[in-house]
């Protein structure tokens, strides 16, 4: 990446003009982000949204910016930000281009993470100019979520004669921009998706399970712990994994499998799942030994079979 947008700096070439700005889809990012461009300097003209929650969330982030149809959103916008679920947004896109929505021109920009700027080719062919602008950041659908785009990664795609354009607008909301192929973007995606979704569903049933075992504060408890093993994951990788499966104690793990399956059998599959991709990747960089590693495997083969074997 050049090393002016790594910098955080665009020349004046580099950075788009000042822009009309239209959302489509009101749900938790679109808003923030017409909110984030607002402050650069552009001007959000028309929202589009259907649900209540969508409706007033437009109207607390942009007070003032007319609801309008999708169609109309893009008849105003210079800029129109497509923030719809990743597989509604093909389907949008063939209809607003189908229909003469699109012009000749327009900047269309997406915000899935999945898909990367192939999916806007209906619209190309139309003349409109596709930018895949993902922020890896979890949304809140309010405007607290305005500064933590500070610093915030964007998976940006685009033609490659459109990547300053893109870089400029990610620097412009604070973001880093951080260029995705269009092939890699499922995986990138996926990785995103194991980092952020999962942890939310981990550390949820983390605290369930301390609740029933009696802990009355469970995020209190959790709290410290987490924040120390999250800051040391992104240090050390691998070499920050701790605990009993790495230090392949089979009878603890046993005895957790044997807990679970009394009191949370829901939580006994993943706890499985994960036990085992942390012994394969403790045993592949050494931190546990194969001797260990065979009675540990053993257990979980074993909690797989319901403790049968």
């Amino acid at each position: 990446m050049n090393a002016q947008h790594t910098s955080g700096q665009t020349s004046p070439q580099d950075r788009p003009a000042r822009l009309t700005v239209g959302v489509v889809g009101a749900g938790r990012v679109g808003p923030v982000l017409a909110a984030s461009l607002a402050l650069a300097g552009h001007r959000p003209v028309a929202v589009s949204g259907v649900s209540d929650a969508s409706l007033r969330r437009a109207a607390d982030i942009l007070p003032g910016v007319p609801v309008v149809t999708p169609a109309e959103v893009l008849a105003r916008a210079e800029l129109v930000l497509l923030t719809v679920p990743d597989d509604v947004l093909p389907g949008l896109v063939a209809g607003l281009a189908g229909t003469g929505a699109v012009r000749p021109g327009q900047l269309l920009v997406h915000t899935s993470g999945r898909h990367g700027a192939a999916v806007l080719d209906p619209a190309t062919r139309a003349g409109a100019l596709p930018l895949a602008l993902h922020p890896a950041m979890t949304f809140t659908g309010t405007s607290v979520d305005v500064q933590r785009l500070a610093g915030c990664s964007f998976g940006v795609t685009a033609p490659e004669e459109l990547r300053l354009a893109a870089e400029a607008l990610v620097i412009e909301m604070g973001g880093e921009p951080e260029w995705i192929e269009e092939a890699a973007r499922p995986l990138y995606h996926a990785a995103l998706a194991i980092g952020s979704n999962h942890l939310v569903t981990l550390i949820a049933q983390a605290m369930e399970l301390l609740g029933t075992a009696g802990v009355a504060h469970p995020a209190r408890m959790l709290g410290p712990l987490l924040g120390a093993a999250l800051d040391n994951a992104l240090r050390s990788g691998d070499a920050a994994l701790t605990g009993p499966v790495a230090r392949g104690d089979a009878g603890t793990v046993a005895a957790h499998v044997a807990e679970l399956r009394a009191h949370a059998p829901q939580a006994v599959a993943g706890y499985l799942a994960m036990a085992r991709t942390t012994a394969d990747r403790a045993l592949a960089n050494g931190l546990l030994k194969a001797e260990l590693a065979e009675d540990l495997l053993v257990v979980l083969a074993d909690g797989a079979d319901g403790g049968d074997r």
